[in-house]
């Protein structure tokens, strides 16, 4: 009988929400809010914001935050003007909590690279972990919410941007932590504000190609690398880098590249290229089209910044 209770006690918190106090008026956003996962003393949770309608194929964008896997959060206020903004266009979003693998670096005696760069390769793979849990969610509930499962497209900024590549990347290699997705599943696309993937074993490889990807990024970021950085066998390979590859294996992809911009490009797609982004979506995910967009922006008499940086200055930069 205990047993019983206990089942039905956390069958309740998963599946509970916020329900919204008065009746909306037609065209109000609606936000509820879901456990999504209970892991040890974390429990994860999601904001889905939609204008509800009679539609059963809507884009779905889940978005994880940034915040360098120290901090962060899914109800950022500068976040949540970007979903509204794509909800009015008719799209569900949905923001994400992730475990924070780095939350108490700065408090750690670390011994030196090779102990750090354990740690961010740990700390981005529970952060994947925890976005497949959540992509898992979502697709189950897919019907209910009206979002058609072939057009769930992951969406983060710095550190959120390294999670969406990075579980793409899984799912070409068909990694293990993919079992925690429906069989079969794909998204629809990627976009990545400030992102790159984390390698153990060197250059990156796409056995299969990826789903289409749209990276935005600044060629003098010093948090997240533009193009590589490498330490032995580990690197992380950004937006420059990623585009490169994309290119050279004709897979579709929209790069946004940004002169003498550093990390900036983390929020700034999100008020200033919400064209780009809905052309991406509409174009990419909706129409299926296999284009590849290379957009160069530079601002004249801007300040040439420095852009040489290597594995180490990054992990300075954002840890130390």
């Amino acid at each position: 009988m205990k047993k019983c209770i206990l089942f039905l006690f956390v069958a309740t918190l998963l599946f509970s929400c916020s329900k919204p106090k008065t009746p909306l008026k037609k065209g109000e956003i609606e936000k509820q809010s879901y456990i999504f996962s209970i892991k040890g003393t974390d429990t994860l949770r999601l904001d889905k914001y939609d204008i509800p309608s009679q539609r059963i194929d809507k884009p779905c964008v889940l978005f994880v935050f940034g915040g360098g896997f120290v901090g962060g959060s899914r109800t950022y206020e500068a976040n949540i003007d970007y979903f509204e903004k794509l909800a009015e266009k008719g799209y569900v979003v949905i923001g994400i909590d992730y475990r924070l693998g780095l939350k108490d670096v700065k408090n750690k005696d670390i011994s030196g690279p090779d102990e750090i760069t354990g740690l961010l390769i740990h700390a981005i793979h529970i952060a994947v972990e925890d976005l497949f849990d959540a992509t898992n969610f979502v697709y189950n509930h897919a019907a209910e919410w009206g979002i058609d499962k072939n057009k769930i497209i992951a969406n983060g900024s710095s550190a959120g941007a390294v999670t969406v590549l990075q579980g793409e990347y899984m799912i070409s290699h068909k990694a293990e932590l993919t079992k925690r997705l429906p069989e079969g599943f794909r998204y629809g696309g990627i976009i990545a504000f400030a992102g790159a993937i984390a390698s153990e074993n060197g250059d990156l490889t796409w056995p299969v190609k990826p789903a289409p990807i749209q990276l935005f990024h600044g060629d003098a970021d010093k948090n997240v690398p533009f193009d590589k950085a490498v330490y032995g066998n580990a690197g992380l390979y950004g937006s420059k880098y990623i585009a490169k590859q994309l290119d050279e294996m004709q897979a579709p992809y929209f790069f946004f590249e940004v002169e003498n911009v550093a990390h900036e490009m983390a929020e700034s797609p999100m008020k200033n290229n919400l064209d780009e982004i809905t052309t991406f979506i509409e174009k990419y995910v909706v129409k299926q089209k296999q284009f590849i967009i290379n957009t160069k922006e530079e601002m004249i008499g801007s300040p040439e910044l420095k852009k040489d940086f290597d594995f180490m200055d990054y992990i300075q930069t954002n840890y130390q």
